[in-house]
């Protein structure tokens, strides 16, 4: 597992362009509205509303722009299914794209057509699922915090791993024990950056900093979909493929 390709991908959104947050923000919002209408609007109890909560706040979303998405659950009647799609992108690249959508027509041909656009394969459903495995990922802000002590304060709640990354902590978890350490945070009285289930590739694939950016190129264009929520990859994205990208 790449703390590298974890970290790259939170520094990709913390430094997205007005436009590029503009679109997150669209994002979160369905995810905030989608979350509650599902689980309920109490965001103590409801475990994917908290994390769609928490990136908000991480995305410095208004306070008041998260409870009207909240407030919208009891209001909106607009059927959103959940699509996912798997598939290899060129250079053997394996690529996870998740949707949330009200037209599956509209999504699944978008998806398929950067697919074949770009040298891509659209797969079956299940056919990557021994690529990747799904964990909780938080990113917290180190502050004052001793490393040793709030690793061995977390290892109860079922923390996997703890990296320290320029000064923020990336918090690893099996997908089972995700709301455990949510709340052992917030009882410490720690609010993260953000907090989300990823698909987290078994291993990664280095290519060279050329390869790497068409790959990056394929994922910013799924990204760029209004209806897509998340990409997931096995691409090792390095210090040379962000400088690349930069």
């Amino acid at each position: 597992m790449s703390g590298h390709s974890k970290w790259s991908t939170i520094k990709r959104k913390k430094g997205a362009n007005d436009a590029k947050r503009g679109k997150l923000f669209t994002k979160l919002i369905k995810e905030i509205t989608v979350a509650a209408s599902e689980g309920g609007t109490d965001v103590e109890s409801n475990t994917r509303l908290r994390a769609a909560v928490q990136n908000a706040k991480g995305m410095n979303m208004p306070k008041d722009t998260i409870q009207r998405a909240i407030n919208k659950a009891d209001k909106d009647n607009s059927s959103f299914m959940e699509l996912t799609f798997e598939g290899m992108l060129p250079h053997g690249i394996g690529v996870f794209v998740d949707s949330l959508t009200d037209n599956r027509n509209r999504t699944v041909s978008n998806v398929r057509s950067i697919f074949t656009k770009r040298g891509g394969n659209l797969g079956t459903n299940g056919s990557l699922s021994f690529m990747f495995e799904r964990k909780g990922i938080i990113s917290l802000a180190k502050g004052e915090l001793d490393p040793d002590e709030f690793e061995l304060e977390l290892i109860d709640a079922g923390v996997e791993e703890i990296e320290l990354e320029e000064d923020t902590f990336m918090i690893t978890t099996p997908m089972e024990d995700f709301h455990n350490v949510q709340l052992k945070l917030q009882e410490m009285g720690l609010e993260p950056e953000s907090a989300e289930l990823q698909r987290i590739p078994n291993d990664t694939v280095d290519l060279t900093a050329e390869q790497a950016v068409q790959i990056m190129k394929i994922v910013e264009e799924f990204e760029d979909d209004d209806d897509v929520q998340a990409v997931s990859h096995n691409l090792n994205i390095t210090d040379e493929v962000n400088d690349a990208m930069s």
